[in-house]
């Protein structure tokens, strides 16, 4: 049975597999997996970030956040949903924990922009933390404040990130899903990163080896488009 915060009326369509990870992107979730939505600007760029991290099992590009049943990429274009483009990541809790993905949340964009993410404007773009459960919201919340402070000091307004618990995912489209894997894409990515970390913070519980970090260069405008599409490997 899929969760509650899965769009219902998309269960049924055929399997889709992830075009890096080859996982499906549609199995409801295992015991010691979990799984939360992010919005961090254009959904492309977002989830490559994402599924390049050790412990993902998979991504998937959607629209949550908004008041319209079964929303098309056009609908949400037009501003008049409220949906953000948001991306939707399963992970493992053995290999990685929820810190660990807030982690590249935070420094992967500029979640002080309100309705924009670089270049891309409207309320489509704005940030967002979308949790599942009720530890997932604490640490959201708590990682907020610890990055403002950090934000704070470098010089950088209040931050706009919209933090909700168990908001409806609705899957994109086929052809946005790890678009930016495909080929013949068109390499874009809107994310503006602060070049601020983020640290421990009351409540992570990082499980990630600093090295993994190394592969994520937040002092160049739109980095994950540098990087390659596999998955990081721990040695």
């Amino acid at each position: 049975m899929f969760a509650n915060w899965l769009s219902p009326q998309q269960n049924n369509q055929a399997e889709e597999r992830h075009a890096v990870l080859g996982s499906n992107l549609r199995l409801p979730l295992l015991a010691d997996q979990e799984e939360a939505i992010f919005a961090c600007g254009c959904f492309w760029g977002a989830e490559k970030g994402f599924w390049r991290l050790p412990g993902v099992i998979t991504t998937a590009v959607g629209y949550a956040g908004g008041k319209v049943d079964q929303p098309s990429y056009n609908d949400v274009c037009s501003g008049r949903t409220g949906h953000t483009e948001v991306v939707r990541v399963v992970w493992s809790s053995p290999a990685i924990d929820f810190s660990d993905l807030l982690k590249l949340f935070w420094e992967c964009h500029d979640p002080t922009q309100g309705d924009r993410q670089g270049n891309d404007r409207g309320n489509q773009y704005r940030s967002a933390i979308y949790t599942t459960t009720s530890r997932q919201l604490e640490l959201a919340l708590a990682s907020q404040e610890a990055y403002q402070h950090k934000l704070s000091a470098a010089g950088f307004g209040l931050i706009t990130t919209e933090i909700k618990a168990d908001q409806t995912f609705h899957y994109a489209e086929s052809y946005h899903q790890q678009y930016l894997a495909k080929p013949g894409s068109r390499p874009y990515c809107s994310a503006m990163p602060t070049r601020v970390s983020l640290e421990a913070f009351p409540g992570s519980a990082y499980k990630l080896p600093a090295t993994v970090w190394n592969n994520y260069d937040w002092s160049i405008d739109h980095c994950v488009l540098r990087g390659n599409n596999a998955p990081i490997t721990l040695s």
